[in-house]
């Protein structure tokens, strides 16, 4: 809740997760002179966990990079408002992944710093007001307490996801048609360059891919069991029927590198014809979990929705 006028950009991803970064460095980072990746403490830090996410020294998987995907998505508000006044209230989602969960504390902490620092142009000051959990209010300003919650879970065994949350039925006119909307810009890359032209196989290689290294890294589990190539294979099988996908520019700032970075991706329906059943487990984890690049600033965000994607699709919007 605003404590004063406060100006936020149209899409409002990277103001909070760049606010929020810099709030959580500053509570929890013991030595804030030195980079992570040159930091002794790097491996045992919860900055340097939650924001670097560095493969640990003994991973099987991922050793020529630096970091893996981080444990968190924050995911703005939809509204496009870019003025608020004070007492207005600003609600945005946040999920945690894995055993980043522990960690919620800092999360609320960093969030309630950033409000006395200040976010957005002029810096405005805000008020942590509460914090819910399936329906439940688990931190609330007047207490400044973290009541005891159960969290949602997504249990992964063998390959196959199965969501324990809330999620909406997926219904189509059409058993065989499956539709997806997607809310924020998705930065998919395949072969080497991202797409636009999305088939059903990329979307599939790309969930396993993140979803995968998710389960490894933050939940303990060993997805080499897991059948990769048959997947996909069988993902090859689902065509698209309708496509209304297009491009949505983005920039955003970067304080660390000092530069503007195009953070582009497409939004929009899409449709796809074929066997989708076996695949939904793997959909339905994506809408919680996102996919592509940029997931931390909310990108990435799609649905499963009844509309078949049309010319006139009031979810492509010209």
């Amino acid at each position: 809740m605003p404590l004063e006028p406060m100006i936020l950009p149209s899409y409002k991803g990277s103001t909070l997760r760049g606010g929020f970064g810099h709030a959580f460095k500053r509570v929890v980072c013991a030595i804030k002179s030195r980079e992570c990746t040159e930091c002794l403490l790097k491996e045992k830090c919860v900055y340097s966990y939650i924001f670097e996410t560095p493969p640990p020294s003994d991973t099987k998987i991922m050793r020529k990079y630096t970091a893996a995907p981080h444990p968190f998505i924050i995911e703005p508000p939809p509204e496009k408002r870019r003025g608020y006044a004070p007492k207005d209230e600003i609600t945005f989602g946040l999920t945690l992944i894995g055993r980043a969960i522990d960690y919620l504390p800092y999360f609320i902490y960093a969030f309630d710093e950033l409000g006395r620092i200040g976010l957005g142009k002029g810096k405005a000051e805000f008020e942590l007001k509460d914090v819910v959990c399936g329906g439940e209010t688990i931190y609330d300003s007047d207490t400044k307490t973290l009541k005891t919650f159960k969290p949602s879970v997504l249990d992964i065994e063998s390959g196959i996801l199965k969501p324990d949350l809330p999620m909406s039925p997926s219904t189509s006119p059409d058993p065989g048609l499956l539709n997806l909307n997607f809310v924020t810009p998705t930065r998919i890359i395949y072969n080497g360059h991202l797409t636009l032209d999305l088939e059903f196989h990329i979307l599939i290689r790309t969930l396993l891919r993140r979803l995968s290294l998710l389960y490894y890294f933050h939940c303990g589990g060993d997805p080499s069991e897991w059948d990769f190539s048959g997947i996909i294979r069988k993902a090859e099988g689902v065509k698209v029927s309708a496509r209304a996908l297009r491009w949505h520019d983005w920039e955003r700032y970067s304080a660390r590198q000092d530069t503007k970075m195009k953070m582009g991706g497409f939004v929009g329906g899409i449709t796809f014809e074929g066997d989708t059943g076996p695949f939904m487990e793997l959909i339905r984890a994506g809408e919680v979990l996102h996919v592509g690049k940029g997931t931390g600033f909310g990108l990435g965000m799609y649905e499963v929705t009844s509309v078949p994607v049309k010319e006139d699709n009031p979810l492509n919007p010209p």
